[in-house]
C-alpha cells in the first residue's frame, strides 16, 4: 500500500478555512453546504487511490443524495468541490515519496 490515506479531520480544517476563495464557490451558500462534497471527495479518494476522478464521479454522483446530509446543492454543484478535495488529497500523496510517511525526504 503505497499511498497514505488522507485525513479527513485536517482536510475538513483546510476547506473550512480555504472554500471561500475557490473559484467555485458560491457567496449565498455557506460552507456547510459544500462541507458534504469535500467529504465525498476525501473519502471515494480513500476508497479508491488508484483511480481517477473521473472514473470515480458517477459513482459519487449517484451516492450525493445520501452524502448530502442538510446541503443544499444538487450534485452539479457539489462536484467541482469534490473533484477539488479529491485532487488535494491525490496531489499530496503522489508528492510524498512512497515509504516516506513523515514526508522529511529521508
Amino acid at each position: 500500500m503505497g499511498k497514505k490515506a488522507a485525513d479527513p479531520v485536517a482536510e475538513d480544517k483546510y476547506w473550512r478555512e480555504n472554500h471561500a476563495n475557490r473559484p467555485y464557490a458560491r457567496k449565498d451558500v455557506g460552507f456547510d453546504h459544500y462541507q458534504p462534497a469535500y467529504r465525498a471527495g476525501v473519502e471515494s479518494y480513500n476508497r479508491n487511490p488508484d483511480r481517477s476522478f473521473d472514473d470515480v464521479e458517477p459513482e459519487l454522483g449517484r451516492d450525493w443524495g445520501r452524502a448530502r446530509g442538510n446541503s443544499s446543492l444538487e450534485w452539479e454543484h457539489a462536484r467541482p468541490a469534490a473533484r477539488d478535495a479529491w485532487e488535494r488529497v491525490s496531489n499530496a500523496t503522489e508528492r510524498a515519496i512512497p515509504g516516506d510517511s513523515d514526508k522529511d525526504g529521508r
